[in-house]
């Protein structure tokens, strides 16, 4: 951690923050009393008297006689407390366009699409997948599936048509919504033709309709299971009345790609869910829904954007911006402009859009207000701590908390953040278990390991939001989250507790690289490269090397400010080489950095470090197909074949 750095909240967040420092003693005394308080939050149809059932490890289940419906709890009480008038989603197009949607106005559109989906055949328990661009009509499209008791299966809208046919063909989809495209980077960008060539053929066999919503107006090939949105929501009645399910009636499903093997759907129910994803959204971002304006920045394809977009903001009553395009569409300032006009006050993003600013300079955002900010999150990966400080000062005014908020699409929700007006934040740890959440740190036999020393992240007790196994393959989700260490579900994730007892995440295991023998976390070499005032962002990856078995290779991005110093210096690997000699030891130095301009991410900002061993190993590079550029690879590869690194 730079200069040993740490905030403490100011007096005033603290006497006005959501969550008190007597929650971690109350989530202590009696673990599963503190859920069930957090779960009475909301609207149950028939209050549950269980708690929790574990006589099916690792299959939970959360207050399983209660039922209640989760739309409702996100849009119709709202209503019914008088909150009908308050703005739910401020929607703002790539192109321009904008849309003011309150709570009363989505309910009702909710109501349409619940009835509209009724008339295609999709009742309790069908599942329904949902490729859309980040416009409201997929937000209603979630909550309209939720309302029916079905199981929605959002695929991102940058997935090919054989990802999408995977997928639908896993879950057995009976209706699929769409549109014609959507916008990005200033264009339109086509979906249904995805969906065309993902159902030709009889290759969906379980498809029945298509729904197609209207947002660029291109042409589309028209098929007899297709149906616009908009006919069909103007026939439809405004009328619906949501009927309860119980509190393990199935909510989603939502496929992550592991390096091997198919795509695993993870399948999430709905009260445990909700429960977790609304308290965690409530008191790590402090939300005070008659006055905060919130913004997360991911895509509904994500769990991010399921519970973070969808469930925990709505079920909170929240009002919050929704934004279609890319961060730098059409100029780079584009998110700084929308914070300044619907005055956010709590954001969320991930660490690599951050990073992406950094490169380009405070000079951009220093053009917009800001100053209606005044909780900053993070989210996706690890955050380096200079990206963290650049955050926190560029964006947040010296003034703002940031919350660095580490849990996965199977945890569902939130599981180690800290509490702004309560934890002395240190830049770039996550710091602290979420309260309710229990958290261990082993060594590969499964024993805790000493402050300081690197492990294995687990989790000791169950959790409301926790996954309910892999759709259709409880096999696969037993080897892949409870084999290695009994009793604990084990994240993949390795991390490491400081003197203090602080949480600091290093990545995925498979981001720990073996140099002879010793490990080494990419992340941590990765923030040792960006702290050097040269670097805006770097991804590091372990390659194979004869002497030591792995290898430190380092691709870094110059800040655009400092290209220039940087050429003028002799070497800038050797350089940089010794900076992560220094701040690590000699044997994290890497073996080989190449100076790039862009990373290979997909296009919700994930770096696919797996390319980039590709290249660093001298293999053919693999499927590009999710990235944002697909041209990327072809850069760098042809980069290191020039023997352009150093």
């Amino acid at each position: 951690m730079p200069d040993g750095k740490s905030f403490s909240p100011s007096p005033e967040f603290a006497s006005q923050a959501i969550a008190k420092p007597e929650i971690y003693a109350a989530a202590k005394s009696d673990r599963l009393a503190f859920w069930a308080e957090q779960a009475r939050a909301l609207h149950w149809a028939k209050p549950f008297t269980e708690i929790l059932d574990w006589s099916h490890a690792p299959v939970a289940r959360w207050f399983d006689d209660g039922e209640l419906n989760v739309s409702y709890n996100c849009l119709d009480r709202h209503v019914i407390a008088g909150h009908g008038d308050r703005i739910a989603l401020y929607f703002e197009g790539e192109p321009g366009d904008r849309r003011e949607i309150s709570y009363a106005e989505l309910t009702r559109e909710v109501k349409k699409c619940a009835n509209v989906l009724t008339r295609l055949g999709v009742g309790k328990g069908d599942r329904v997948a949902i490729y859309l661009p980040m416009i409201p009509e997929a937000v209603i499209t979630m909550l309209a599936v939720a309302r029916l008791g079905a199981i929605h299966s959002v695929v991102f809208g940058g997935f090919s048509a054989d990802a999408l046919a995977t997928r639908i063909n896993d879950a057995d989809v009976r209706v699929v919504v769409t549109a014609d495209g959507g916008y990005r980077k200033g264009k339109a960008s086509a979906l249904k033709p995805a969906v065309d060539e993902a159902l030709a053929n009889d290759r969906c066999p379980t498809v029945e309709q298509v729904l197609v919503v209207k947002r660029t107006g291109e042409d589309v090939v028209w098929n007899d299971q297709d149906h616009w949105w908009h006919d069909e929501m103007a026939k439809a009645s405004d009328e619906h009345e949501a009927q309860a399910f119980p509190s393990e009636q199935e909510l989603f499903i939502l496929y992550t790609s592991g390096t091997t093997g198919a795509p695993k759907g993870i399948l999430h129910t709905s009260g445990g869910y909700l429960t977790q994803a609304a308290y965690t959204h409530k008191n790590i971002f402090d939300l005070h829904p008659e006055t905060d304006v919130y913004w997360c920045t991911a895509d509904v394809g994500w769990i991010t954007g399921h519970s973070y977009v969808v469930y925990g903001p709505l079920a909170n009553g929240a009002s919050q911006v929704i934004y279609e395009g890319t961060p730098d569409a059409p100029h780079p300032g584009r998110w700084w402009e929308i914070i300044e006009r619907y005055k956010v006050s709590i954001f969320y993003t991930a660490p690599t859009a951050i990073r992406s600013f950094m490169k380009l300079g405070r000079e951009i955002p220093d053009k917009f207000d800001l100053s209606s900010l005044r909780v900053l999150g993070s989210v996706g990966e690890p955050i380096n701590p200079e990206a963290w400080l650049w955050y926190r000062s560029a964006i947040g005014g010296d003034k703002c908390p940031v919350v660095d908020t580490w849990w996965q699409t199977e945890t569902g929700a939130i599981m180690v953040s800290p509490l702004p007006g309560i934890t002395s934040l240190k830049p770039g740890s996550a710091q602290t278990p979420v309260p309710g959440i229990e958290i261990k740190i082993v060594n590969e036999e499964g024993e805790e390991v000493p402050r300081g020393e690197a492990g294995l992240l687990t989790i000791t007790e169950p959790w409301p939001s926790m996954l309910r196994g892999i759709w259709r393959n409880p096999g696969r989700f037993h080897e892949a989250y409870w084999s290695r260490f009994e009793g604990q579900y084990f994240a993949g994730d390795g991390a490491k507790f400081d003197d203090d007892g602080d949480i600091w995440l290093l990545g995925r295991v498979d981001d720990v690289m073996n140099v002879s023998g010793h490990r080494l976390s990419t992340a941590e070499i990765e923030s040792s490269l960006v702290g050097h005032p040269w670097v805006a962002e770097a991804a590091v990856v372990g390659a194979s090397d004869e002497i030591t078995g792995q290898a430190v290779v380092a691709f870094v991005i110059l800040r655009l400010d400092q290209v220039e110093a940087a050429g003028e210096a002799e070497n800038i690997s050797k350089i940089l080489r010794e900076q992560v000699s220094k701040d690590i030891g000699p044997i994290a130095r890497p073996r080989q950095i190449m100076v790039v301009a862009e990373l290979p991410k997909t296009r919700s900002g994930k770096i696919m470090r797996r390319l980039l061993r590709d290249v660093a190993e001298g293999r053919p590079v693999g499927d590009v197909t999710t990235l944002a550029d697909t041209s990327v690879m072809s850069v760098i590869s042809a980069k290191l074949a020039d023997g352009a690194s150093d």
